[in-house]
Formats: structure tokens, sequence, C-alpha cells
């Protein structure tokens, strides 16, 4: 439980900082793009994400420590997986100039995955 607690210690502040950041950024920067998915869903969908696959990591490395690195390699396929179905709608509109969009949530996707990375690192070093 209390590996949890830590997690959630970073990956809050880690969020709202992002969150803040990249909402300036759009709306000084790009005040004139029109963007298809707001910032605010696109980060609550990295913060579930990210909170769900390091709770599924934690309850592999406490049956199966020897096989957390092969639990964080699968997570992380679907992760993607689920990175791409999240963009289906945007992909199919008709927004002329996706890219904006895009980047705007791979960039966080992977400062996530960067930070989620360095957790797992943590829990497989442990054993």
């Amino acid at each position: 439980m209390q590996k949890i607690y830590s997690f959630l210690k970073y990956i809050i502040p880690f969020s709202v900082v992002l969150f803040f950041v990249q909402n300036y950024i759009i709306n000084t920067v790009f005040e004139k793009s029109l963007f298809f998915y707001s910032t605010w869903s696109i980060y609550l969908f990295h913060f579930i994400i990210t909170v769900l696959s390091y709770l599924f990591l934690l309850f592999v490395n406490k049956t199966f420590p020897d096989k957390t690195g092969f639990a964080f390699m699968g997570v992380s396929l679907i992760k993607m997986m689920a990175a791409v179905v999240f963009l289906i709608p945007l992909l199919q509109s008709d927004l002329k100039n996706q890219i904006p969009d895009v980047g705007a949530f791979f960039i966080p996707y992977f400062l996530y995955l960067l930070f989620e990375t360095f957790f797992a690192i943590s829990l497989i070093n442990k054993h």
C-alpha cells in the first residue's frame, strides 16, 4: 500500500504541472488552432491508464516478482493500443491539420511512459 501512495505522491504533482504547462502553451502559442481533444481529457486518459498499469505492475511484482519486466512490456503494448483507440476519432475527423493534436497527445504520452518506466525499474531492482 505504501508503494501506491509513493507513486501517487509523485504522479499527481507531475500531472498537474504538465497539465498547466501544456494548457498554457496551447492557449498562448496555439491560440488560433482548434484542437480536437481538450487538454484535460488527454491528461485524464494518461493519468488513469498510468495508475492502472502501475497497480497491475504492483500486483505482478507481489505475486510473480521475476515476471515484472515482462508485465511492464505487456502493459506498455496495451497502453499503446489504448492510445490508438483513443485517437481513432481524431484520425477519422475532418480536421485539416491533425499534427498539433497528435503532438499534444504524444508528448505527454512519452513523458508518462518515462515516469512509469522509472517506477517500474525501481520495482524490478528491489527483487
